[in-house]
């Protein structure tokens, strides 16, 4: 969409959509977004509208490095997690057809 973004098997964990802001984008579960806003709201925010309401997670790329790089960490290994279910509930539905 014409903005940089970090991926992990074709899958979008963070962008810079918002770089001209000084803004990254996080992708987070809705939970991790919650404890990321409680404890430093002054370098996260909720992605506007529906987008944030499923934790799309703004965050300013001058916070602190071990702040961006924890989150970063935390937006890569949730991408990586669904994945891994994604390919599990896969895996078991064909093995399924398979006895059928």
């Amino acid at each position: 969409m014409g903005a940089a973004d970090f991926r992990i098997n074709d899958r979008i964990f963070a962008t810079l959509a918002y770089g001209y802001k000084g803004l990254g984008t996080l992708k987070l579960s809705v939970e991790q977004q919650a404890l990321f806003l409680a404890e430093a709201p002054e370098y996260f925010s909720a992605a506007p509208g529906g987008w944030g309401r499923m934790g799309m997670t703004l965050v300013r790329v001058d916070a602190p490095e071990d702040v961006l790089s924890g989150a970063l960490s935390t937006a890569f290994h949730y991408v990586v997690a669904k994945q891994a279910v994604k390919k599990s509930v896969a895996t078991k539905g064909a093995a399924a057809k398979k006895k059928a």
